[in-house]
């Protein structure tokens, strides 16, 4: 797609205006009315094979519908008639057929976004959420979904590769991360985002999401080009700019960290809580980390809950400071599994005579020993396995194969379940009345995976198509694998889906 402008539309727009693309976008792009939205059901199939396409194109010229691709009427309706320029129905993009390429225009974009808040008005979704509330938020997420996207086995819906901009496949293993979690899908497809930049929607990385969700979902199989992405990602997080190989954890926590700043402003914080936002974002990947600080003089427990996007996990040696009774432990063994690593960072920690608190009961300077463990957990659990350790001039990555399974239960993990003797509980999950699973429970559904050494490499990503469907994606390639290739990969950024929300 071209983002300079088009003279042809230009010199299209000073004779014919914009009125024709209005009401295209109005009537069966954004479908700003019950009328609208019923006139698009019944009229949208080709005029020539009465065929209904997903890539239906209407001549800006004239009143005639062609299906893009296949039999491409649309082309033949425009190389017989010279109407130059058709509009994709999906979503509002223009075609030139003397540029040959899909065109930007800022007034039109600006026509699109103003008539899909019109639309969002027309049907209640721009009314406030609800406040977010810990204790309830997957029952809040389930009823916004109660009737949810079912995948059926063997569609190729939403698999798409990504054209590598110059090393950036940290970046595009992320997307397809992201574009195949099942929530976040849910609420771009919906186009729930109400965006308040509605003069500047370019430099919004939530309407750019939005955007990629479409393209994703919109039946194309031809590899996608997210130049604007990159762009927007250099805009608002500079220190990813460049061409240069970048860290694929941290571009995640860069993308998740603006797509929350530009829906705060949407959403807002919650009444209840208002150190908390209610954003899509945080209400998918935001859990609780709750921090136990014991005096060793009085026992008094110092509790602090702070608010987290990601774990990250060693796989090194363990800190300076000793581990509790590290030959019972096994500190110094390095982790060979999820759960062992899971074990490991939650175990309480001696913080040493170097690392004195003053205790809130006692009023002295103790040694104490801090303990992390879950109080919350989100909806999509991402564990990072820090793999890449840096120092003044010197850069390792650890490649050790560390096992992870497909299925997750985090139950031990919870502050509720934390034993005073070991720092972990080997509870029982049981089965409620219902026959649901434990709250606790996580499916895996992506997996992005480095190979090379610290200073160079190449990332690709594994993603969950249906529950036994799983494809690789590296940039532009999109191949069909095993399960057993997921779990035996190397392991670099794991993503847990809870099951209590999972899709079928």
């Amino acid at each position: 797609m071209t983002h300079q402008g088009c003279k042809h539309l230009r010199e299209f727009k000073s004779t014919d205006g914009t009125g024709s693309y209005r009401i295209l976008v109005s009537y069966f792009v954004a479908c700003s009315s019950t009328e609208a939205r019923k006139r698009k059901a019944k009229s949208c199939i080709c005029h020539s094979c009465r065929v209904i396409s997903a890539r239906l194109h209407s001549c800006l010229s004239c009143v005639y519908f062609g299906c893009y691709g296949g039999n491409d009427h649309i082309k033949q309706h425009a190389t017989t008639k010279r109407h130059n320029f058709a509009v994709d129905l999906s979503h509002g993009a223009v075609f030139c057929f003397l540029c040959k390429d899909y065109i930007y225009d800022a007034e039109f974009d600006e026509i699109l976004a103003m008539s899909r808040k019109a639309s969002k008005q027309s049907i209640g979704l721009d009314k406030t959420c609800q406040p977010w509330e810990p204790s309830c938020i997957e029952k809040e997420l389930m009823q916004l979904h109660p009737k949810r996207r079912k995948v059926t086995e063997y569609s190729t819906i939403g698999l798409r590769g990504l054209i590598n901009l110059g090393n950036t496949c940290f970046m595009n293993c992320i997307v397809q991360a992201l574009t195949h979690t099942p929530l976040l899908r849910d609420f771009f497809l919906a186009d729930k985002h109400n965006c308040l930049m509605l003069n500047e929607s370019q430099r919004c990385l939530v309407c750019e999401m939005s955007r990629l969700f479409q393209e994703f979902y919109s039946g194309v199989r031809t590899p996608h080009t997210p130049y604007r992405l990159l762009h927007l990602v250099w805009t608002h997080a500079r220190h990813l700019a460049g061409y240069e190989q970048q860290d694929a954890h941290e571009f995640l926590i860069a993308a998740l960290d603006v797509l929350h700043r530009h829906c705060k402003g949407n959403n807002g914080l919650s009444k209840s809580n208002p150190h908390h936002c209610n954003c899509i974002i945080d209400q998918i990947f935001t859990g609780g980390l709750q921090s136990d600080v014991t005096c060793q003089k009085c026992n008094n427990v110092s509790t602090t809950i702070d608010p987290f996007w990601d774990i990250s996990l060693d796989l090194g040696p363990p800190p300076n400071s000793l581990l509790l009774n590290p030959a019972l432990y096994g500190a110094f063994e390095q982790p060979t599994s999820l759960m062992s690593c899971l074990k490991r960072f939650t175990r309480p920690e001696h913080l040493g005579s170097s690392a004195k608190i003053k205790c809130s009961k006692c009023h002295s300077y103790q040694e104490s020993t801090k303990q992390l463990t879950m109080k919350k957990l989100p909806v999509v659990a991402c564990f990072h396995l820090k793999r890449f350790e840096h120092s003044t001039g010197y850069h390792k990555k650890i490649s050790t194969y560390v096992e992870f399974p497909e299925e997750l239960d985090m139950t031990a993990f919870m502050s509720s379940s934390r034993s005073n003797n070991n720092g972990y509980s080997n509870q029982v999950v049981h089965l409620t009345a219902n026959g649901l699973t434990s709250q606790h429970k996580y499916s895996l559904y992506a997996v992005v995976n480095h190979r090379g050494t610290a200073d160079t490499g190449h990332y690709t990503c594994f993603i969950r198509q249906h529950k036994n469907q799983w494809f690789k994606c590296e940039d532009h390639l999109i191949t069909k694998v095993d399960l057993k290739d997921v779990l035996r990969s190397e392991g670099y950024l794991l993503f847990y889906h809870k099951q209590i929300l999972e899709y079928e």
